[in-house]
């Protein structure tokens, strides 16, 4: 599962979901703080760790 993070342009509050990327493009976001349904999703930041090569 990926962390997404949201903005509700209802009571301008930021909130994170947790999804699987199929289900990205087909869930129906509600926000937590006021239950609107006028969210969109805002670009994060993100860092990944591989193993160094020798």
């Amino acid at each position: 599962m990926s962390q997404y993070l949201y903005h509700c342009q209802d009571c301008d509050k930021e909130f994170t979901q947790n999804l699987h990327i199929s289900d990205v493009e087909k869930a129906e976001i509600k926000c937590p703080n006021c239950g609107g349904k006028r969210v969109h999703q805002l670009v994060a930041a993100f860092s990944a760790v591989t193993a160094k090569k020798s």
